[in-house]
C-alpha cells in the first residue's frame, strides 16, 4: 500500500481543493504555488502510482487520460499551448509520492528547459 499523501487527501475529500478538471479517474487543481499564471497540478484518483515512471509501466491509459486532463485545462485556461511536467524522484525535486504533472501556461516564452 502507498504512503498517506496529501493528494491522497485531496483525492478522499479529506482536504478540499477547487477542481478545475474531472474525469473518472483523473481530477485537476490549481498549484497553490504557482509558477506561471496558469499552474495546474493533474492526478490520478488511484495512490498506487508514486511516479510518473511507475504509472507508465502499470497503466499506460491512465497515463494518456492525465495528458488529455492537461490538454483540456490548456485550453480552457490556457491558449491551448502548455508544458508538461513530472518530477520523477527526490533528486528530480519530486516531494510528494503520489504521481502527479505541472500543467503551465502563459508567460513561458522568457523561460526555456536546458536541452528541451
Amino acid at each position: 500500500m502507498a504512503a498517506e499523501t496529501v493528494f491522497g487527501k485531496i483525492v478522499s475529500g479529506e482536504i478540499p481543493v477547487e477542481i478545475i478538471a474531472e474525469t473518472e479517474r483523473v481530477i485537476a487543481f490549481p498549484d497553490q504555488s504557482p509558477q506561471a499564471p496558469v499552474h495546474v497540478l493533474v492526478i490520478p484518483k488511484t495512490t498506487e502510482y508514486p511516479d510518473v515512471a511507475e504509472l507508465a509501466a502499470g497503466d499506460p491509459s491512465l497515463l494518456a487520460e492525465m495528458v488529455d486532463v492537461a490538454k483540456q485545462v490548456a485550453a480552457q485556461h490556457g491558449d491551448g499551448d502548455f508544458r508538461l511536467l513530472f518530477n520523477n524522484g527526490s533528486g528530480a525535486g519530486q516531494t510528494v509520492f503520489h504521481v502527479h504533472a505541472h500543467v503551465l501556461c502563459g508567460g513561458l516564452e522568457e523561460r526555456s528547459l536546458v536541452g528541451s
